[in-house]
């Protein structure tokens, strides 16, 4: 972003599922929101970027712990410049900026591969319960509603973005799927493209799957409640990727997968159903 503006976030935005719920926000609400997603994509890329060695993509996340600390001290705030205004108008906290950068130091500092469950609930905690975190501040939700979907519903966001990636995290040295599962699953991993070949990966996705529609059902009661808030955004990610997450298991993850992707005129036809109903 050239001149450090959240508008400018919109481009990268609108090129993801991601924005057909934001463009249906206020104005300011919007914006921000288009902030706390580049903010994330850029730390993201950082993460996967197979070109750069190790320290230098700890420097870059090092630099941007800096840059959040000037601009929560009301200093210069450098390439974190354009989150300026959304912190400022959304009270957004700076704990969950920092989650954000610690799950994407996970990625960095090793490739990770057959976590504990406990170690994978912790990373999903950090790279998309957080963003929930700074996404209700920013949706208006009260503090104990707002937190709890971003507990839920950020869960089952990542699984189900897991579980579809699977082929392309192993082709990069990288396997989310837990030990606990795959050792369900009789599967002993040595290598990632030798788990990700095993034909029992079905069942240990399918376990995985079991506890991202648990939290998909949690999301969905809490949104059922109309808790306070703009909310057509959550409401659709939850319909979209709960949706995903079905058509993944109907499929199967027995190898060769084929790769399920979000249906763009569901997502219209859910976002015109949202508007219509609340």
């Amino acid at each position: 972003m050239s001149d450090g503006t959240a508008v400018n976030a919109a481009p990268a935005a609108a090129r993801s599922s991601f924005y057909a719920g934001m463009r249906v926000l206020p104005k300011a609400e919007r914006e921000a929101m288009y902030a706390v997603y580049d903010f994330c994509r850029i730390v993201d890329d950082i993460a996967d970027d197979q070109q750069g060695d190790r320290a230098a993509r700890r420097t870059q996340l090092d630099q941007w712990r800096h840059d959040l600390d000037a601009l929560y001290a009301g200093g210069e705030a450098g390439q974190a410049a354009f989150l300026t205004e959304p912190v400022r108008r959304f009270a957004l906290e700076r704990a969950d900026f920092e989650a954000v950068i610690d799950g994407m130091a996970t990625d960095v500092d090793h490739d990770v591969r057959w976590p504990s469950e406990a170690e994978l609930d912790l990373y999903c905690d950090r790279v998309a319960s957080a963003v929930g975190r700074l996404s209700v501040h920013i949706f208006g939700m009260e503090h104990e509603p707002g937190v709890a979907l971003a507990h839920h519903l950020g869960r089952a966001l990542q699984l189900t973005n897991i579980l579809r990636d699977i082929d392309e995290d192993a082709a990069i040295g990288r396997v989310y799927i837990p030990a606990e599962a795959l050792a369900e699953a009789g599967i002993v991993p040595e290598t990632p493209l030798q788990v990700a070949a095993d034909p029992r990966m079905d069942v240990a996705a399918r376990r995985v799957a079991a506890r991202a529609h648990r939290h998909y059902r949690e999301a969905a009661a809490l949104l059922a409640t109309k808790p306070k808030g703009h909310l057509i955004a959550p409401r659709l990610m939850e319909h979209a990727y709960a949706g995903v997450l079905r058509r993944m298991e109907h499929v199967g993850w027995a190898p060769p997968r084929r790769r399920v992707r979000t249906n763009k005129l569901a997502v219209i036809w859910t976002v015109l159903r949202l508007l219509v109903m609340g």
